[in-house]
Formats: C-alpha cells, sequence, structure tokens
C-alpha cells in the first residue's frame, strides 16, 4: 500500500516561538508516527530572503528551527528532514511552473494585493517596494509542494489560496504537456490546532514583536508570561476565560482536566499574577525537557550542517532528481543526440497514422479551452468558454462526433478541411469504442 505523502515547511526569519510548537511542530511529528503516512520537513531558507535580508540572521534562524524540530522529537532517519536551498531541482522546477502560471491568478494573491493596497492607501505606485519575490512567492511554494507529489499540505487557513494555486500551476503543467506528472496536492486545516496569542493578545507572531520564544531560559520564559496583557478586573471577582490570553495558552499546554480545573479557579477569581504563574508552570513542564536537547544541539552546528546535507542527499537520489529528469523530457529540454531526424513527408504520415486526442486546458485570460490534436496537428481550436461545465458539455458532444459549424465556438486548425475534422472525430469515436470492449 503506497503512503501519504505529507509536506511542512517553516520559514526560515525568526527564532521559534510557542505558536510555532503549537501550531506546526508538535502536530506534524505527532502525525508522522502514522504507518501510512511519508512525512517531509524543510527549512524554507529560500522564502525566508523575501522579507530577512541580513544574512547572519537567516544563518542563525536556520540552525535555531533545525535545533527546534530535532529537540522536539523528529527523527531524520524516519523522516524527510532538508534544507529548501539544498535541493537544487526546486528552483529549477519553479521556472518550469512559472512558464505555464498565469500572471492574473498570481495579481489575485493575498500578500501581493495586501501590498498593493497598502500603497494606494497611501497614495504610492500600486508596485511601489514589491519584489518579484513576493509576486512569484506562491510559484516557488507550489514547487515545494509538486517536486515530490505531495498528497497533503498542513496548513493555516491564510496559505489554503496557495495550495489552490499549487494545484492550478500543477494541473495547467500536466493539460499543456499531456501527461499526469504532478499529483494535484490537498490543504489539510487542522481545526483543532490552536492558534496561540501574544503577549498582547493578538495572534502570536514575529512581525507583531509579541512572540514567546520556544526555548527561552526559564527566567526569561517566567518574565514574558508575567508580561502578558491583562484587564484590571481585581482578586476575588470572576474572570472570563472566553478572550483571555492566559487561559487560551493554558489550554493548549494543558490536559482536559486541568483546563477544566483552571476555568473553575477563573470563575472563583483567581488574581491574574496566580494565574500567569500556574502558566508558567504548565509551559515549563512541558518544554523544559525540549530546552535541554535545543541547547546540546545549539552546541553543535556541524552536527545540525550534516543532517540536513545528508537528508537532501538522500531525497535528491529518491525522488528530486528523477522527478526532474522525467519534466525536462516533457518539456522538450532533451538529450539532442536521441532526436529522430525524419522527412517532411515521413512526419506527415506518422502524424496522420496517431490516434486523435483531446486537450483541455485553462489560459490566462481565466477562459477554458480545448483543442483536438493528431500528433503535431492542431486539427481544432476551441473558442474560450466561460465555465469548464461549458467546455465540458461542448466538448461531450464533439467527442460524439457532432461537429457543427466552425466559426460558432471553434476554428479549424490552420490548412485543416472539415473533412479532415470529420475523420479525425470517427477515428477518435472508434479508438473510444475499442477502449470500451477492452
Amino acid at each position: 500500500m503506497s503512503k501519504i505523502r505529507v509536506l511542512t515547511g517553516i520559514t526560515t526569519s525568526g527564532t521559534p516561538h510557542l505558536g510555532n510548537y503549537v501550531g506546526a511542530i508538535r502536530p506534524a511529528i505527532a502525525a508522522a508516527q502514522a504507518p501510512d503516512v511519508e512525512s517531509f520537513y524543510f527549512l524554507a531558507d529560500y522564502h525566508s530572503l523575501i522579507k530577512a535580508q541580513d544574512p547572519a540572521r537567516t544563518q542563525r534562524s536556520t540552525l535555531e528551527i533545525a535545533a527546534a524540530w530535532l529537540a522536539c522529537g523528529l527523527d531524520p532517519q524516519r523522516v524527510w528532514f532538508y534544507r529548501q536551498s539544498d535541493i537544487p531541482e526546486i528552483p529549477e522546477l519553479t521556472w518550469l511552473l512559472t512558464c505555464v502560471a498565469s500572471k492574473g491568478i498570481l495579481n489575485r494573491a493575498h500578500a501581493y494585493k495586501a501590498a498593493v493596497d497598502k500603497n494606494r492607501a497611501e497614495g504610492e505606485d500600486d508596485d511601489a517596494g514589491i519584489t518579484a519575490g513576493l509576486f512569484m512567492y506562491p510559484v516557488l511554494m507550489a514547487a515545494d509542494i509538486l517536486l515530490f507529489n505531495a498528497d497533503k499540505v498542513p496548513v493555516g487557513r491564510d496559505q489554503i489560496q496557495h495550495i489552490e494555486m499549487a494545484r492550478d500551476f500543477g494541473q495547467r503543467f500536466n493539460h499543456v504537456y499531456g501527461g499526469d506528472y504532478f499529483v494535484l496536492p490537498e490543504a489539510v486545516v487542522d481545526a483543532q490546532v490552536a492558534t496561540l496569542p501574544g503577549l498582547d493578545g493578538r495572534k502570536m507572531s514575529k512581525s507583531y514583536g509579541n512572540t514567546i520564544p520556544l526555548f527561552a531560559p526559564r527566567d526569561e520564559l517566567k518574565k514574558l508570561i508575567f508580561s502578558i496583557v491583562t484587564d484590571s478586573t481585581p482578586p476575588g471577582a470572576p474572570k472570563a476565560t472566553e478572550g483571555s490570553a492566559i487561559f487560551q495558552l493554558y489550554q493548549a499546554f494543558a490536559s482536559r482536566q486541568e483546563t477544566a480545573a483552571f476555568a473553575r479557579a477563573f470563575a472563583d477569581g483567581i488574581a491574574w499574577g496566580d494565574a500567569k504563574q500556574a502558566l508558567f508552570e504548565r509551559i515549563d513542564a512541558e518544554v523544559a525537557p525540549l530546552r535541554e536537547k535545543y541547547e546540546a544541539l545549539m552546541a553543535k552546528p556541524a552536527e545540525i550542517e550534516a543532517i540536513l546535507r545528508e537528508g537532501a542527499a538522500r531525497l535528491r537520489q529518491a525522488y528530486a532528481i528523477p522527478m526532474m529528469a522525467r519534466l525536462r523530457d516533457a518539456v522538450g529540454l532533451r538529450d539532442l543526440s536521441k532526436v529522430t531526424v525524419a522527412s517532411t513527408d515521413a512526419r506527415a504520415r506518422k502524424s496522420a497514422q496517431e490516434t486523435p486526442v483531446f486537450k483541455q486546458y485553462r489560459e490566462a485570460d481565466g477562459k477554458f479551452y480545448f483543442k483536438l490534436v493528431q500528433g503535431d496537428r492542431v486539427l481544432l481550436q476551441s473558442i474560450g468558454f466561460d465555465s469548464p461545465r461549458d467546455a465540458g458539455q461542448r466538448l461531450a458532444a464533439l467527442k460524439q462526433g457532432e461537429l457543427g459549424e466552425p466559426g460558432s465556438d471553434f476554428v479549424l486548425g490552420e490548412g485543416v478541411s472539415a473533412d479532415e475534422v470529420n475523420a479525425a472525430l470517427a477515428a477518435f469515436v472508434a479508438a473510444a469504442m475499442e477502449g470500451n470492449k477492452a
């Protein structure tokens, strides 16, 4: 039985914090224990360059994040663990996908649209300060996923659009080059995984500067937890658990029984200082043994480097290099010594002997098209349809041999007569009937 491939990445643009641990690291490592899952974990250092342009910080963050995953229980012998920049096939695939990716789709990417909207609000040119890296981010992310034909990609809700784009690019490539080269990935959003609040009550995020580092020393962890913003409800007065950063953080680390007891303490009017002390003790109980492993790993950066390089080398041999060879052949980047030279007449005869096939695809204008080809000749080309359903219905009629008049919703290929198309349709129908009998 083939395993389900699950791919997870974390951008190397900061120090791992409690939100990363609860929202990504802990659930991903737990999921990797399933016997029917093949897990891919990577450090997205190329992605980090879009925002982080401090080389020393990028290097340090890569080390910290790699050590964090390993300290939290990731086993590099059981899963694929690698650094994005150690797989040269990823940027190569990025270019192949760029050549089929619709700019119209990229224009609708949330991050790009947000940057444009900000510029407009400030009276700037739409693209002021926006790099091509930000604009092309979804294509690089698609290459991360499609190169290894990942089935599932755990993401937050804000990343679902990128998975949909990866599906679109993969499907477009499959249509253009006439093969099932890519598995179309599915986004996995775990509603049970908590989104942790930060020190100010907003979502814990590096961009807000409100994070609690995962492996902060014990004294620093306590200081940060005691700085979490609370309201002015006095000791003895009941406190609401809903909307409380203290309660949400505690719940993410506690058992159901512990959480229920903490909720009762809130109802009984626990003082904020006591609530923060309880939160500190609960988080530290889980993090302390991991912190010890983390500090030992951080003291041996050469060992982490060796783990990442070895993981990338194995992964390239097993998947990346063979997949890229297949894709290079698909697009025509081939060994010229293996070209078969044939006369024009011979090529025409060969083309005429080949079974006609229909190809469906979507263009950059967002419309849906199909064409009938025989060998390297385009016999019929459709107009653009607004919906895949309309295109599919017209295509279904053609597959039954119903041609209709050229110019209504299709045109004939250059130098092609209606009689040739009718003959090709008859051949297509006959081949389909023969296939059904088989």
